[in-house]
């Protein structure tokens, strides 16, 4: 076996091919947009590039086929929320063969150790939590867009190697045609006769307005939080640019109180749903057919961002209320079967209850998984969380 640092062309295209070796015969595989992989190692478009770096491998056999690759990262952006210097790893695939996965997992270790790591997370992104977070455990089935899809054996080569369980991410899923839970009911009812509060979703004609208003929400409700950000309104009006053609108005919803924005419900129609036979590209071709398909066809599932409520209205029922008033929208759209939301991780029990509340099933769980360098240190599991609604919904 060989192992290649990603430095060419020939090189980086060879680091998207991996995945058709793995999952040729796999009908639940969709593949990744190759301008979205490639994106992440771009520092003109990876924004992470200022507070970190990253590189990649791709491992052949002696024949020179493609049998795994791996990246690796380092977010300095994000280290000081851990007990010790923590680099990252993700990308990861790998054929069935244990020896492949460790030679893989060795070159990553070796490279964060170079430059000062004492651990590292896997499989996770060089960016945010939003997309290829975590390996899938349970729930071998499609999956939402950006959400990481393994084979099964992955889960025995990271907890051969080492790693050990740092959070756990569940999902839900509800059907559209089932009533909201009870409790959002209630929550509803709570405030639904207060006129101080209204709820309305997103429109196109007026993106600016709404992209505002999620700075505001979002700057609010993340304040204190222990992995804090902040937004800037410029950098959020591009990104709900940049999604307007993936936009249906009435999966994106606002609360206000006096006209002030207090909470918000971020979803989008399933992408992976209308790219799954473009196996990888995504030409002029295949943009007029996902814009097609999200004016005109039905969805079978949208997908769950974000949900963020502002500290001096969380626990005065909103959640309920934005639930239960875009869900009555919804569903007369009679667009869509299913929602699934984004994983939420079992550091925020309070997201966790809101999320087995929405949804009736537990679609899937994926594991962060983390790797101490030196094995007599004793390992940490991620912190729980004291903030509220403030996790990817």
């Amino acid at each position: 076996m060989i192992i290649r640092e990603v430095g060419n062309t020939t090189a980086a295209r060879d680091f998207l091919r991996v995945p058709f070796n793995i999952y040729a015969n796999d009908a639940a595989w969709i593949c990744p947009l190759n301008k979205d992989i490639s994106e992440v190692f771009n520092p003109a478009l990876n924004p992470t590039f200022k507070y970190g770096q990253c590189t990649r491998w791709v491992l052949y056999n002696d024949n020179n086929q493609t049998i795994g690759r791996i990246a690796a990262f380092i977010n300095n952006n994000t280290a000081y929320a851990n007990p010790q210097p923590t680099g990252g790893t993700g990308f990861f695939e790998c054929i069935e063969n244990k020896d492949a996965a460790f030679l893989l997992f060795d070159t990553a270790k070796a490279w964060l150790q170079e430059r000062g790591m004492e651990a590292m997370d896997g499989p996770v992104n060089f960016g945010e939590r939003d997309a290829w977070w975590g390996l899938l455990v349970e729930g071998f089935r499609p999956v939402p867009y950006k959400m990481n899809y393994n084979p099964p054996y992955y889960r025995d080569f990271f907890e051969s190697y080492g790693f050990k369980d740092y959070f756990r991410q569940y999902c839900f899923t509800m059907r559209l045609k089932d009533d909201a839970n009870p409790v959002f009911h209630r929550q509803h009812d709570m405030i639904a006769h207060d006129t101080a509060y209204r709820a309305e979703h997103v429109r196109k004609n007026n993106l600016n307005k709404y992209a505002d208003d999620f700075c505001t929400i979002f700057n609010k409700a993340w304040e204190g939080h222990n992995e804090g950000r902040s937004l800037e309104k410029e950098a959020v009006r591009r990104m709900f640019s940049t999604m307007k053609p993936l936009i249906d108005e009435e999966l994106i919803w606002f609360a206000y109180h006096n006209n002030q924005p207090v909470a918000f419900w971020v979803s989008l129609p399933d992408l992976n749903e209308a790219i799954r036979d473009f196996k990888g590209k995504f030409g002029w071709w295949e943009k007029l057919r996902v814009v097609a398909k999200i004016r005109f066809s039905n969805f079978k599932r949208f997908n769950g961002f974000v949900f963020g409520v502002v500290p001096e209205h969380q626990g005065t029922g909103v959640v309920g209320y934005l639930i239960v008033e875009g869900s009555k929208v919804m569903k007369a759209s009679n667009r869509y079967d299913e929602y699934e939301m984004q994983w939420q991780g079992d550091f925020n029990p309070r997201m966790v209850r809101i999320g087995r509340a929405l949804g009736n099933k537990h679609s899937r769980m994926l594991i962060t998984y983390r790797l101490l360098f030196d094995p007599n240190k004793p390992f940490e599991r991620h912190p729980v969380l004291k903030s509220r609604d403030q996790q990817p919904a």
